[in-house]
């Protein structure tokens, strides 16, 4: 089973504080074994997907993105928040989470 096939969570887990993740800006957490990349849009949403570029290991928590897509900062590769799928051929798809910002909290289920 691939990282993209793992089972989810029923129970979500709170990785930070809603304060921690500013309007623009993302940040990685540290989940046991799993490194999650949040990032919070224009309109206020949570988006989260692995924090690890699957090209070379960018930080992706570190790259621009919109509603629609992250771009690691190395090599500008675009992963798709919907499914984490890359828009080019051949470099593979990253993690995408489950979020919510729930009292303040960001709760992902993993």
């Amino acid at each position: 089973m691939t990282a993209l096939e793992r089972a989810v969570t029923t129970e979500p887990v709170e990785v930070g504080q809603g304060s921690e993740v500013a309007v623009g800006e993302g940040r990685a957490y540290a989940v046991g074994d799993e490194q999650i990349a949040v990032f919070r849009m224009t309109d206020g949403t949570l988006r989260a997907t692995s924090a690890v570029c699957p090209h070379k290991g960018g930080p992706l928590a570190d790259g621009q993105f919109d509603l629609g897509k992250i771009v690691c900062p190395l090599h500008q590769y675009a992963f798709a928040f919907v499914d984490g799928r890359c828009t080019t051929d051949g470099i593979g798809s990253v993690r995408t989470y489950r979020i919510e910002d729930r009292d303040s909290r960001i709760l992902v289920w993993i």
